[in-house]
């Protein structure tokens, strides 16, 4: 069984909270969320928040906060083979409250159809905010570019 090692991003501005599943290996040893060079995250979020490409993990970290963002896992542990989603077993969710209650959150979107899953099966009837789909920055999700993902994820979340 592995345990989440990423604190949640966020503050009492924060408005929009993104979940991911869980951390890929990548994520796992650097303790920082989308790790993996090839994970078109923060590369997304940079044109989204028009900004320069943030470097490391306190640059990312102001960006999102900068941003009015949340950033955080539905998984708080489980078992999972390598960094794949479709062998997450044995779910723990992570308690989203925490940074609902010392937020200002209106809209949850959830990166990828695993973590929408996950969050409709563990969190969405307690916490009672529907979470809006996004298609998945993992290298894995080929289909989507990065220039398509930048454009849906900002349609979704300037409109939502």
């Amino acid at each position: 069984m592995l345990i989440h090692p990423v604190k949640p991003i966020y503050d009492n501005k924060s408005e929009i909270l993104i979940l991911g599943t869980f951390p890929s290996v990548k994520s796992r040893e650097e303790k920082f969320f989308y790790a993996h060079a090839q994970n078109r995250f923060w590369k997304v979020m940079a044109k989204i928040c028009c900004c320069d490409l943030p470097k490391n993990a306190d640059e990312k970290t102001r960006m999102i906060l900068d941003n009015h963002f949340a950033l955080w896992d539905v998984i708080h542990s489980c078992e999972v083979t390598g960094s794949a989603d479709s062998t997450i077993k044995n779910v723990v969710p992570n308690d989203i409250s925490i940074i609902i209650n010392h937020s200002n959150i209106k809209k949850i979107f959830v990166n990828g159809k695993k973590a929408e899953s996950l969050y409709k099966k563990y969190i969405e009837k307690d916490i009672g905010i529907e979470a809006i789909c996004l298609p998945s920055t993992s290298p894995a999700n080929a289909r989507w570019s990065e220039e398509n993902l930048y454009q849906y994820w900002n349609e979704k979340i300037k409109q939502e």
